[in-house]
């Protein structure tokens, strides 16, 4: 089969080169084109020596024609806000996009513009943008042109609650997510709080109920309660914590909810159980609480269920590594299904350990 040429938009910080790492080696993709402002005219290979010998490509700036021109299918990994015009760019010329940013996930433009502020300037392209979980929306990445990849807190957040939600489980606003993320989700750019001497040995809560990924995790979890979204169920919103911990790589997300009535332990592993058959890159377990370190590298969530039945609330427990999972794997998972390629293709490599 004829390899399927793609370009990467933004490919100079950490979720760019977990795509370059991963496109090298998946057997039907061919990397065509790879651009990034920071680093034009400067080899791959001399900004990530990780990858030397395995991406021959050098930086190019970002002109869609160009990349358009050379490229069968486009990965976006660039900044929020200005993935806008293009994913506008790519759309106009038929090739499948998929945008790593928010641009496109939040489907009310003004929900957009309060969390990012600024305006959509293609709020018209937003009924053709499917959020890229394909634990949760398979069938429609399969057949869409744009897919709007998930945040990597989202990803963790929305996987360990959807069965709960999808059976209509949950108590409305009993939802507390705490969750916990390596420093390289907060991208490469230089900050002193990701300075070494400030987050080593350090945990860092931060923007308490105000960050960006919240409506989208609201978003999601609102959708999947059964019925008419017009009906008169109450939307649930999230209280959600994030912190930054001193390690790489990796995210783990503690979510705790009050269900509607009462549930035995054993019947709520069976719900995810029965609800994630065949979701090749979520592990559930029983005696094996999920961690970082287990998925790192990996494409995998790994999510536990736990009752405390004293206090009466449901725990979940997910673990992902934020650049796989929750960033390049998951585009990745994504562009398969649009180009009708086995999902798990170019994934399945496991986590490393230690």
């Amino acid at each position: 089969m004829k390899k399927i040429r793609v370009g990467i938009a933004g490919a100079s910080g950490y979720a760019g080169a977990e795509l370059l790492r991963l496109v090298a080696l998946h057997p039907q993709l061919e990397l065509a084109t790879v651009t990034s402002e920071k680093s034009a005219g400067t080899a791959v290979g001399s900004v990530f020596p990780s990858l030397a010998g395995l991406v021959s490509h050098s930086f190019q700036s970002l002109a869609p024609e160009t990349l358009l021109a050379d490229a069968d299918a486009v990965f976006l990994a660039l900044p929020h806000t200005k993935s806008l015009d293009p994913v506008a760019a790519c759309m106009k010329a038929g090739k499948p996009v998929v945008d790593l940013s928010a641009d496109y996930r939040l489907k009310n433009p003004a929900v957009y513009e309060q969390w990012y502020q600024t305006p959509h300037r293609h709020a018209h392209l937003l009924k053709d943008a499917v959020y890229g979980l394909p634990e949760l929306h398979r069938d429609a990445i399969a057949k869409a042109r744009l897919v709007a990849s998930p945040g990597c807190y989202p990803t963790a957040a929305i996987l360990q609650l959807a069965p709960l939600f999808a059976h209509d489980l949950v108590q409305p606003d009993t939802i507390v997510i705490d969750a916990k993320s390596g420093i390289s989700g907060a991208g490469r750019s230089p900050a002193l709080l990701y300075h070494f001497p400030e987050a080593h040995e350090s945990l860092e809560p931060y923007k308490i109920g105000q960050h960006r990924h919240i409506p989208e995790i609201e978003q999601e979890l609102n959708a999947l309660l059964p019925g008419n979204p017009a009906s008169n169920k109450p939307a649930s919103m999230v209280a959600f914590t994030p912190h930054l911990v001193p390690m790489n790589r990796g995210i783990l997300s503690t979510a705790y909810c009050r269900l509607k009535h009462p549930a035995a332990l054993a019947d709520l592993r069976a719900l995810y159980r029965t609800y994630y058959k065949g979701a090749s890159f979520v592990r559930l377990s029983d005696d094996i609480v999920p961690n970082p370190r287990y998925i790192k590298g990996s494409n995998y969530c790994d999510i536990g269920v736990y009752a405390d039945q004293r206090a009466g609330w449901v725990v979940t427990v997910a673990a992902v590594d934020n650049l796989v999972k929750g960033a390049a794997g998951q585009a990745i998972q994504a562009m398969n299904l649009m180009l009708a390629l086995p999902e798990d293709m170019g994934l399945t490599a496991p986590a490393a350990y230690p």
